[in-house]
């Protein structure tokens, strides 16, 4: 069977004309690829891969699988957070905020906005989101992976505006293959392991092939209290000591009563159990419990067949199958910011605390002494009302640390099956049909939260007569649970069984089906020398998604401590696309023009959710001498809504904000301000008082769900760039590559700091006529932006295609080689991407809504880091065939607070704390990275290599707890960005046979 062999000229036709094939969609057919220099290709050496980056009109990166083999990579994510055009996205090192899965986030500008793909076809999505789970890619055979960054949608529809990844497997592969590696921290923690089987055959005399692989991985975690500068929480902006105010001994927040005027708070329970007066004298220590490795255990299988039956019609099939389990683990539960009934005459509440409630509740003493010592529920025995019996409404924040952690296991099963027939019409045109389908079940279990419902059932005890107590109502096995107690006195194993041993479960399923036909090779005619080539084609696309949650997960405020609502619900969407494309060789071996081509294409698409849209693209490459080449494309790209934005339910979960402008004394001081801080919802006698309170650990509420009006994102994009290979130097080749991407209609919702801005500094403190302001719902009780799900909704989050977004600057490559001698060969390699700006705007045209710029700054407003400037260095000295000795460089530039965060919230701490000592919260220095690597081909078939990463053992920057979003800013640092394991030994063997 003969394939054109134009299919290589760009990633375009590349893409199109074998997407559904094995030959890899980016560059040249393996296989095929020659050991040297061939034509505009640079070939990897010892590795039968190419670098494509070298013959497209947009910057492609390549990450082959001897680089995999030197960083002993376990999960895609690790490698690729850390490419230079990437932002940290949802990973192995975001615990609390981790749904279980992991992502890729390209330019910065949202994992939503770019594709992961499988040998150039869509995979089935983890969720409602879209995006694909980077921990369910099976690694033993990845051949390599490329990074296209740049619009893509005219190549592979909506979602691909930043970029595409595209994980390449291994084709024709044949023997045996075992891959074992394992890694542990120089602290002892953070163990991992992973085994991997590879085999592969020819059959009916090369006429088919088949390969099997079988893997098993295992990581363990990395505790924050294991670590010095995260065994303590820290505020950003206090520079103390710092955590929850849901603690041990608990905080009380009184909820009623005439004398609420003192500002809502009733006390606090010292180690002694009495009383103390103030408030937030001992924050909850949360960090020790949490992680900054979560714990990953995965078994997976792949496997691929092809079959020629005859000369014109090749069979083929791939067929993925995962399961995994990620784990987060964060601190103890307990009652958190509910409002709970308590009755006066609990025998756990301490004297002086139940004085505290009956003086909040202006009763007499003599009332108050009735209340306290009577015997009896709200009946007396013979079923009559008790009239001395007094109830009333309470926070009672206090940690559970009895009953243990709050753990999730988010356990994935997922398969993905790809079927279908390609073969030639001629000897320059070819044909291709394939079908997939796909499917992912993530079930999420719970445990270690309490169910409000038998919270407050055990909180309403009354004394059984004999100096114990009971429940009023003992149903269901009650027993008395004792907040009011120190650490150790929670109450009995039965009363903690009651209220914590329950297991809550959420079941997410995800499918993809596709049917593709395409067409593509060379027309019969050519301007040059070099044919036209084409790929004309037709896709059909269907998502679908939905959520089944138990009771207690799908009800707000059911569930104590875990967030937000999981509620049941259901989407569906599907695509029909027509596209096509053509590459068009002008000049070729010409003065001036060793080549001049020219790359045009087009998409239709028609959503059931969004309408029709038109993508397309030019570009093209001019190569006015040999070894200097000039390449650009401009795209017309868009993103439709996925499901999640169009369908999820509305629901309130947690955000960060670390300065409330109504809490404290500001609104004693200022009319205007308590008068909007009332108009939220606050009560009127608390905020007169200053009585409001900072946001408990630095967490907000916020409401959001999905808006079914939601139209498509539209995007500019266009690269433009250079690529030397002086022919005097061979083993030199340079890329530098201008891009820039502008977002209009971009799907999304203002920031937490937007909203606070849009309303308290805006000049304008008027809730009637300031739109902004009435995006905040305070609690009733308390004034504040936090409590349960169920009481308070804080910052309403709506999803619009108001937004904008506009992100640009340049990436480098430069790949060089020099033969020392016979048998000793240095090699450089360099990728690097400097970053101009990535603004957002969430309601354009807004004067009020801020276009935030978060190139080089941190804050809640900014989620991961994006450093200004990157880079990946690795120096490699080789040995002939024996062995390697290699070092990369990883660089990330300086960051600093937000400047727009400073304004609403002030400046982080600077100054002298007890733990650190003299520390900036608003700055993050340059950091660099070493990691060392051996490579020995310790017998003919058996290859060892040995890995130091983080050879320094640097240390992240501390900048305290609340600067940040909770995914990204964690035990005091920025764990995803920053290495928070420190310096790493691992080991890896690989046997051929």
């Amino acid at each position: 069977m003969k394939i054109s062999t134009t299919l290589r000229l760009s990633v375009g036709t590349a893409a199109l004309g074998m997407a559904l094939s094995a030959v890899p969609a980016f560059a040249q057919d393996a296989e095929t690829a020659p050991e040297a220099t061939q034509g505009d290709v640079i070939v990897v050496t010892g590795s039968r891969t190419t670098n494509p980056n070298l013959t497209l009109s947009s910057p492609v990166a390549v990450i082959d699988d001897t680089e995999l083999q030197l960083r002993q990579t376990t999960n895609a994510e690790s490698f690729l957070r850390e490419l230079p055009s990437a932002v940290p996205s949802i990973g192995s090192a975001v615990n609390n905020g981790n749904g279980g899965a992991a992502f890729v986030n390209l330019r910065g500008i949202g994992s939503q906005r770019n594709l992961v793909l499988l040998d150039g076809r869509r995979f089935v999505p983890a969720d409602e989101t879209g995006r694909v789970d980077l921990n369910n890619i099976p690694l033993a055979v990845i051949e390599r992976t490329d990074i296209l960054t740049g619009g893509a949608t005219t190549t592979y529809g909506a979602d691909a505006i930043s970029g595409v990844v595209n994980f390449i497997t291994k084709r024709d592969f044949e023997g045996a293959q075992v891959d074992a590696s394992s890694g542990v921290t120089e602290e002892g923690d953070g163990e991992s392991y992973r085994v991997d089987l590879t085999l592969g055959a020819n059959f009916a005399d090369g006429r088919g092939n088949a390969v099997l692989s079988i893997g098993y991985q295992d990581t363990k975690a990395v505790f924050q209290g294991d670590r010095s500068f995260s065994e303590f929480n820290v505020g950003s902006f206090s520079g103390a000591a710092s955590g929850s105010s849901a603690a041990v001994p608990a905080n009380i927040v009184a909820a009623d009563g005439p004398d609420a005027d003192t500002a809502g708070v009733v006390g606090q329970i010292n180690d002694a159990g009495t009383d103390i007066t103030g408030f937030n004298v001992n924050p909850f220590n949360f960090n020790p419990f949490n992680i900054f490795q979560t714990p990953f255990e995965r078994y997976n299988m792949f496997g691929s067949a092809r079959y020629e039956i005859s000369d014109a019609v090749e069979l083929y099939s791939q067929g993925v199958f995962s399961k995994q389990t990620v784990s987060t683990i964060i601190a103890p539960g307990g009652s958190f910011f509910n409002t709970y009934q308590l009755n006066l005459n609990n025998p756990f509440i301490p004297d002086a605390i139940a004085q505290r409630f009956g003086d909040n509740l202006g009763l007499t003493a003599a009332q108050f002494t009735a209340a306290r010592n009577t015997q009896f529920g709200p009946t007396l025995a013979d079923g009559s009302a008790n009239p001395d019996y007094v109830q009333f409404a309470s926070q009672v924040r206090r940690r559970s640390v009895e009953a243990g952690t709050r753990d999730s296991d988010f356990t994935t099963t997922l398969f993905n099956l790809v079927v279908g027939a390609r073969g030639g019409i001629t000897d320059d045109i070819s044909w291709d049909v394939s079908a997939t389908y796909g499917e992912s079940e993530r079930i999420q279990r719970q445990s270690g939260f309490a169910r409000f419902s038998r919270l407050q059932q055990s909180l309403l005890a009354i004394p059984d007569g004999s100096g114990g107590a009971v429940c009023i109502d003992s149903s269901s096995g009650c027993a008395p649970i004792n907040l009011f107690g120190v650490q150790g006195n929670l109450g009995s194993p039965e009363a903690q069984s009651f209220v914590f041993d329950l297991t809550q479960q959420v079941i997410d399923i995800s499918s993809i089906s596709t049917v593709n036909g395409l067409i593509s090779g060379d027309l019969p005619f050519a301007i040059s020398e070099t044919p036209v080539a084409f790929a004309i084609g037709a896709e059909y696309r269907e998502f679908t998604t939905s959520q089944a949650s138990d009771e207690a997960s799908q009800t707000p405020g059911a569930v104590v401590g875990g967030g937000g609502a999981d509620p049941n619900f259901s989407g569906s969407y599907d695509v029909k696309d027509i596209f096509g494309e053509l590459i068009i060789p002008i000049f070729e071996g010409m003065p001036l023009a060793e080549e001049l081509t020219l790359e045009l294409g087009a998409r239709y698409s028609d959503y059931s959710s969004a309408g029709t849209e038109l993508t397309w693209k030019a570009g093209g490459s001019w190569e006015p001498f040999t070894g200097f080449k000039i390449r650009g494309n401009y795209q017309r790209a868009a993103r439709a809504p996925n499901i999640g934005e169009l369908f999820f339910p509305v629901s309130t979960g947690l955000s960060n904000l670390s300065q409330d402008p109504c809490a404290g004394a500001a609104p004693t001081t200022n009319a205007a301000l308590a008068a909007v801080c009332i108009a939220q919802g606050a009560p009127a006698n608390v905020v007169n008082a200053g009585g409001i309170l900072q946001p408990a650990a630095g967490q907000i509420n916020v409401t959001s769900g999905g808006n079914p009006n939601l139209g498509t994102e539209e995007a500019d994009t266009w690269t433009v760039g250079l690529l030397i290979q002086p022919v005097s130097i061979p083993r030199l080749s340079v890329t530098i590559d201008y891009f820039n991407i502008k977002l209009e209609g971009a799907i999304g919702s203002p920031g937490v700091g937007d909203i606070i801005d849009g309303c308290y500094n805006s000049g304008n403190l008027d809730f009637s006529t300031n739109p902004f302001c009435q995006l905040i719902e305070r609690s009733t009780t308390t004034g504040g932006l936090d409590g349960a799900p169920n009481e308070v909704r804080g910052l309403l989050l709506n999803q619009t295609n108001l937004g904008r977004l506009k992100t640009d600057g340049v990436d480098v490559s430069v790949r060089y080689g020099i033969d020392l001698n016979e048998s000793l060969d240095l090699a450089f390699a360099f990728d690097g991407t400097w970053t101009n700006e990535n603004r957002f705007q969430a309601i354009a045209g807004d004067p009020v809504s801020p276009f935030r710029d978060c190139v080089g700054f941190y804050s809640v407003n900014c989620g991961s880091i994006q450093p200004e400037f990157t880079f990946n260095q690795r120096t490699t000295l080789s040995f002939e065939d024996f062995a390697s000795l290699s070092l990369r460089w990883r660089y990330l530039s300086g960051t600093e607070q937000e400047p727009l965060d400073i304004i609403s919230q002030g400046p982080a701490f600077i100054g002298n704390t007890a733990l650190f000592g003299d520390v900036d919260f608003t700055k993050i220095p340059a950091e660099s990275y070493f990691d060392l690597s051996a490579q020995f081909n310790a017998m003919e078939n058996l290859t060892l290599t040995l890995t130091v990463t983080n050879l320094a053992d640097n240390k992240p920057t501390v900048v305290g707890s609340d600067i940040g979003s909770t995914s990204f800013n964690s035990g005091n640092v920025f764990p995803s960005t920053y290495d928070a394991l420190g310096r790493r030994y691992s080991a890896a063997v690989r046997f051929r046979f």
